[in-house]
């Protein structure tokens, strides 16, 4: 590892991203898995919006490349027709 100083601000700086950045996926997941197991169209519907934002940001963020996200958000609509 180099010891420039710009180096090790550089590792310090990947390490706050990547907690976040894993921060927000794993909460993204668990609105996704949550919507997924809901049964009431009601809710289903009221709560997607707001995860499909969720998707939104991450993809906006290069957390997830926006196809996964764009296929993620057509399933979950599809999920909440089905209903």
């Amino acid at each position: 590892m180099a010891n420039h100083i710009s180096a090790k601000k550089r590792i310090r700086q990947s390490a706050a991203r990547n907690v976040r950045n894993k921060y927000y996926a794993k909460t993204t997941r668990n609105a996704i898995k949550a919507l997924r197991e809901t049964t009431n169209k009601e809710e289903a519907t009221a709560n997607y919006p707001k995860v499909a934002g969720m998707i939104d940001k991450l993809a906006n963020k290069n957390i997830i490349h926006k196809n996964k996200a764009a296929n993620l958000k057509s399933n979950l609509a599809k999920h909440i027709n089905k209903l």
